[in-house]
């Protein structure tokens, strides 16, 4: 069965495929290099901390005796991390040693942040002007609901009642993927859709992201001032008003279709107009690399493969019934039943038992959260067979050779399909073997060259 896998990026990731002219017109930014600063691993922080006042070059085989023995190879993943970033540049010396010097312009523009503090583009608006601010308990159910509304409206469900404002070419750049469309027949979630409606809020909101930053440039959209308008944003003040005449008409334009996601709620008063950013929003620069913060779950498995849902969301609803039998639906309550048909229709639209696992065990309910196992092991382990059931027999188209006209033309042929990767299978006694198709035509030329 074949294994589609997302990979939800952080906006680290992204910066560090960005090319080096970029990378510094980011650093020139305070709140940036601070931002890329708390999202590194411990040991990498250490280490630009450590150098931050350091002009000299500083030797390998020094830094390699700041950690002990066993830290060596997380040593190497903290290097490797900030050379990827540029915040480390790497050369060689004279003597054939390697050395390494912090980028000058995050080194700069780090101290004075550190030193001085930073100043925000905006500060909040004063409370006499807005009015009618929502709480914070408000805001994140807004967010919630938003974010809700959107993956409802990406995945094509009759279940929406609210339209969205993003435009329809902004929803498929974020359907592409996820969703498949044959002719005169509705879209279909693909393997990769199924898979991603599995992920947390976190990984999601990751994804979109992406997408959304990936393709900036087809919509005149600077891919370094997005991601540096978006890191700012994250050092902005959960359920603080912000004029929105401080943006720019790029920015202003961007805010939109983050409040379409739920990362800010958009407010009109008499005179003037204000964004208020949720949870989602300030979490941005650190989401991914901060797994503590945990939502509240609402799903009971019991031991009978009976589901209970403590949710009146139809998003929740949609997903249950990705692998199970939803049987009714009551005003905050979702009743399933995990069944082996309801398993072999996930599975074979490419989700995976441990992915369904996953999902049940990082929503349990409070109650049963607290125990261990939160999801009931026969449950775990009768999912887990159901798959391994279809696993069973693989099918790989191949091609089977024999009458090999001696053993060391057919020795050869072995071992130039093993050097592919390619060979399956071989019978030395009666000189047969079974390749994979893909090399066939490489099998071809190399059974010719052995006959001239």
């Amino acid at each position: 069965m074949p294994q589609v896998r997302i990979i939800a990026k952080n906006f680290m990731d992204m910066v560090a495929s960005l090319p080096a002219m970029k990378l510094d017109k980011l650093y020139n930014n305070a709140f940036i290099c601070e931002a890329i600063l708390r999202s590194l691993p411990p040991l990498a922080k250490k280490y630009v901390l450590q150098m931050l006042y350091i002009e000299a070059l500083m030797s390998a085989k020094l830094m390699e005796e700041w950690v002990l023995g066993d830290g060596i190879s997380k040593h190497k993943v903290a290097i490797d991390r900030l050379i990827q970033l540029r915040i480390l540049t790497e050369a060689v010396d004279r003597k054939k040693e390697t050395t390494y010097k912090l980028n000058p312009t995050f080194q700069i523009n780090l101290q004075k942040h550190i030193v001085h503090g930073g100043i925000l583009p905006r500060e909040p608006m004063p409370s006499n002007v807005t009015v009618r601010l929502p709480t914070l308990e408000d805001l994140e159910a807004y967010a919630a609901e938003q974010w809700e509304c959107f993956l409802l409206h990406l995945i094509n469900s009759n279940q929406v009642e609210r339209t969205t404002n993003l435009s329809s070419s902004m929803m498929k750049i974020f359907q592409r993927g996820l969703l498949s469309q044959r002719d005169r027949e509705p879209p279909k979630l693909t393997e990769g859709g199924f898979q991603f409606l599995l992920m947390d809020t976190n990984a999601q909101l990751w994804y979109i992201i992406r997408e959304y930053i990936t393709n900036s440039e087809e919509r005149g959209l600077d891919t370094a001032d997005l991601i540096s308008f978006l890191l700012e944003l994250s050092f902005h003040v959960t359920g603080e008003a912000y004029n929105m005449n401080t943006l720019t008409d790029i920015q202003r334009t961007v805010i939109k279709d983050l409040a379409d996601l739920g990362l800010v709620k958009l407010q009109q008063g008499r005179k003037e107009s204000w964004f208020i950013p949720t949870k989602l929003a300030t979490n941005l620069s650190i989401s991914l690399a901060d797994t503590s913060s945990r939502k509240q779950g609402f799903i009971v498995v019991e031991t009978n493969f009976r589901l209970y849902a403590y949710s009146s969301s139809r998003l929740h609803c949609e997903i249950l019934r990705l692998f199970s039998r939803v049987e009714y639906q009551l005003p905050n309550l979702i009743v399933a039943a995990i069944t082996k048909e309801s398993l072999y229709t996930a599975f074979e639209n490419g989700i995976m038992a441990e992915q369904i696992i996953s999902f049940l065990q990082q929503n349990a309910h409070p109650r049963v959260a607290e125990k261990l196992p939160s999801v009931p092991e026969n449950v775990t382990d009768q999912i887990r067979l159901w798959e391994s059931d279809l696993n069973r027999v693989e099918m790989t188209p191949a091609h089977l050779y024999d009458e090999f006209p001696s053993r060391d033309v057919f020795e050869a042929a072995c071992d130039f399909a093993r050097e592919y990767g390619g060979l399956l299978w071989e019978d030395s006694k009666k000189m047969r073997l079974v390749v994979k198709a893909e090399i066939i035509m490489q099998m071809k030329e190399f059974l010719r060259s052995q006959r001239q």
